[in-house]
């Protein structure tokens, strides 16, 4: 039984999983949509009620019935390398593979469906909410009357994208941005504006999960909240632990219960077998959500922390386990009642 991954070559996070799945001997098919067709081919069979597909990449071609899992990291779009690239084969060639892709019994981190609905941030704020998870007092509008009222009633706000897309390039990031004084807000009528209290952050949580498995990390910020340290400095209005020079290093840390049981309930809610959570932890020990990325990097946080992430992703892919018995987890949750992190 094959694990198929469906990501870029370059895809350096998606490589510390493989070599957990090589080492144990799991064959693993890795291929880019983006490829589809040429470098990537495929063939589907639907006759006497049953379906026989099969997937072809430099040569070696997999049944689709014999799929273990499959795992969407960061898939190009569908035809986008082919020399006659246009919306209609993109079109075409996406239908093809995901819809071959469902026909199967393989189990998906993270499906196609549910994965498209996580990426909505108001949707992720409200479900965060539902599942007892701090969050921030936000606003989406396009009304500036409606921004000034929420401004005046929460003075200290950051601005950022509802999308997470950067307008020039959807590869790059777009900082969150302290709003600064004075600011009328007139430009809110142009496109949907998220607004959000700032938290006084003393630090940044990064909860990566996999399956029923956390691995909880944290950053001491160099900017924001301690000490009374005012964030618009040396990094000028943004405050975003990704553009923060002087943030501390990654370092394990466990896991609230009350959080612990939130993002487990989020998991389960939003139908995700992997999600990457941000939080930001205040002087009070509280941990505010702020967005749950489906596919996000988890790469950083092994490499700074030691934590075995992507042999916990290649279990999971696997639906066994690799390491010898005892191996060691990720942190677990703290005592009910106890909101601090050590």
């Amino acid at each position: 039984m094959t694990v198929l991954i469906l990501t870029s070559e370059q895809d350096v996070t998606a490589d510390m999983a493989v070599v957990e799945l090589n080492a144990k001997g799991i064959p693993v098919l890795r291929l880019d949509p983006a490829e589809l067709p040429g470098g990537v081919d495929l063939s589907g069979e639907y006759a006497h009620g049953v379906f026989h597909g099969h997937l072809s990449v430099g040569g070696r071609v997999v049944s689709m019935g014999g799929l273990r899992s499959i795992w969407v990291r960061r898939p190009g779009t569908p035809g986008a390398r082919s020399p006659a690239a246009s919306s209609w084969l993109t079109e075409e060639a996406s239908q093809a593979l995901y819809g071959m892709l469902r026909c199967t019994d393989a189990r998906w981190m993270n499906h196609p469906d549910a994965a498209r609905r996580a990426r909505h941030k108001p949707w992720q704020l409200w479900l965060a909410r539902e599942c007892g998870l701090p969050v921030p007092a936000t606003l989406i509008t396009t009304f500036p009357r409606v921004a000034r009222a929420f401004a005046e009633r929460y003075p200290d706000l950051v601005v950022k994208p509802v999308s997470g897309a950067h307008p020039g390039d959807g590869a790059l990031a777009v900082p969150t941005t302290r709003v600064r004084p004075g600011e009328d807000y007139q430009d809110v009528a142009h496109g949907p504006t998220l607004l959000q209290r700032r938290v006084r952050r003393t630090a940044d949580i990064r909860l990566t999960c996999v399956g029923d498995r956390l691995f909880a990390a944290r950053s001491r910020s160099a900017t924001d909240g301690a000490d009374g340290v005012d964030d618009i400095d040396a990094t000028g209005d943004i405050v975003d632990v990704r553009f923060d020079p002087g943030a501390g290093p990654w370092r394990p840390v466990s896991v609230p219960r009350r959080v612990a049981d939130g993002v487990h309930a989020y998991l389960d809610r939003a139908q995700l077998a992997y999600g990457a959570f941000d939080f930001a932890e205040d002087a009070d020990g509280i941990w505010w959500f702020l967005e749950c990325n489906q596919s996000g990097q988890f790469g950083f946080v092994e490499i700074e922390t030691g934590q075995p992430i992507g042999r916990a992703v290649a279990e999971w892919l696997a639906g066994e386990p690799l390491g010898p018995a005892g191996a060691p987890p990720g942190p677990g949750p703290l005592p009910d009642g106890d909101p601090t992190c050590p």
